[in-house]
């Protein structure tokens, strides 16, 4: 699609922000008006538009597709939402470890460990570690306790965190992300423990190297567009 619009700017509306394209308000893809919770989401959100060239790139819109997702789906169903983000943790990758004698059970520990012990210290649950590959439940009142925390978040939190989690397959680390001292390339080194062992024995796959450095680019913008949203309107 060829540049529609020269001048991008933001205005205050219905208690929030918008950007707009050329004094035109943006709406979501589902057609409601795209109205942001801060001025610096607003701003950010304008420079994707304000950097697109004469031909525009659907890739430069990530934060804008995050706002669409907060306001017509979170928006719409966030107790789907939650419901989905819940299931994660009970699968969550970092409960699941190799057997107590395989070398890399050591690093899984030595990582994945920090990162549940304070997520159970934080909210008082419990998460089972589970040795191999075979799906234990984990316990109720966990389940129930991480539901209230998701209820919690702002729709446009639990978008980035719908994006942050899936790629981590962990939502411990999607919520380790919302942290304001939280550092991607940590976060989403632990995600990807087990690919990096891999790599290590094996060697690398370059073309694997470079999907892995594009979802990192896509955890890192969700991270900040959490962090945008929570500043100060």
């Amino acid at each position: 699609m060829k540049r529609f619009y020269k001048a991008v700017t933001v205005a205050p509306e219905d208690g929030g922000w918008r950007v707009l394209l050329d004094a035109r308000g943006i709406k979501t893809v589902g057609g409601r008006p795209q109205v942001l919770p801060t001025r610096a989401l607003a701003e950010a959100m304008a420079e994707e538009w304000a950097d697109q060239a004469e031909e525009l790139d659907p890739a430069g819109f990530i934060l804008r597709d995050l706002a669409d997702y907060a306001i017509d789906v979170v928006g719409e169903d966030r107790a789907g939402t939650i419901r989905g983000l819940v299931a994660f943790a009970g699968t969550d990758t970092l409960c699941y470890r190799a057997e107590p004698d395989e070398p890399l059970r050591e690093r899984q520990d030595e990582v994945w460990e920090p990162f549940l012990q304070a997520a159970e210290h934080r909210w008082d649950v419990h998460f089972e570690r589970v040795d191999g590959i075979i799906h234990r439940p984990q316990p109720a009142a966990t389940l129930a306790r991480m539901e209230a925390v998701l209820a919690a978040e702002s729709d446009h939190a639990l978008a980035a965190l719908n994006t942050l989690t899936s790629l981590a397959a962990s939502l411990v680390i999607g919520l380790a992300a919302l942290a304001p001292e939280a550092k991607a390339e940590l976060l989403w080194d632990a995600a990807n423990l087990e690919e990096d062992w891999q790599v290590e024995l094996w060697g690398k796959d370059y073309e694997a190297e470079a999907l892995r450095e594009r979802r990192l680019a896509t955890f890192a913008a969700a991270m900040r567009f959490a962090r945008l949203a929570r500043q100060e309107p």
